[in-house]
């Protein structure tokens, strides 16, 4: 029975330390609990964009909340569960494979930079990024610190 107890208060502590504090960790128990555990749903470390389609998923599937508690919850996450430090792709060299793993990028989104950069020339800002047809703005916003120019 100790055993258990012990197994209990560790497992306590590691889910204690795994949840930071901050606004919006209640609002992500919550949501989040009732589909699946904590540690599941915080396991992907992904940036602001790769957390908002997250929310939008799992909302299809029938996640409930309000607005404010739908961007407390992405704040939180957000800020809490970064991205890993990854490395740059330089947008000016890179195939269509990093593209699409380094940017996650489809396929036909690498495609349609390669096609424009030839096109084109060299990217020189985020700017010149924006215009390449089939990406929206907001996507190259949330990759802008994934991106080198040089």
């Amino acid at each position: 029975m100790r055993l258990s107890f012990c197994g209990f208060l560790f497992v306590a502590a590691a889910f204690a330390q795994q949840m930071p504090d901050g606004p919006g960790k209640a609002e992500t128990e919550k949501m989040c609990k009732g589909c699946h555990e904590i540690a599941r749903s915080i396991s992907p470390r992904q940036d602001r964009v790769g957390w908002s389609q997250t929310l939008a998923k799992m909302t299809a599937f029938g996640m409930k909340s309000t607005e404010q508690e739908h961007e407390l919850v992405l704040n939180y996450l957000s800020k809490s569960f970064p991205a890993e430090d990854v490395q740059k792709v330089n947008i000016n060299t890179a195939q269509g494979i990093e593209l699409e793993s380094g940017l996650t990028l489809l396929r036909s989104q690498a495609k349609a930079v390669i096609d424009w950069r030839e096109k084109n020339g060299p990217f020189k800002s985020l700017d010149d990024l924006k215009k390449v047809p089939g990406i929206s703005a907001e996507k190259w916003d949330g990759k802008k610190d994934r991106i080198s120019f040089e």
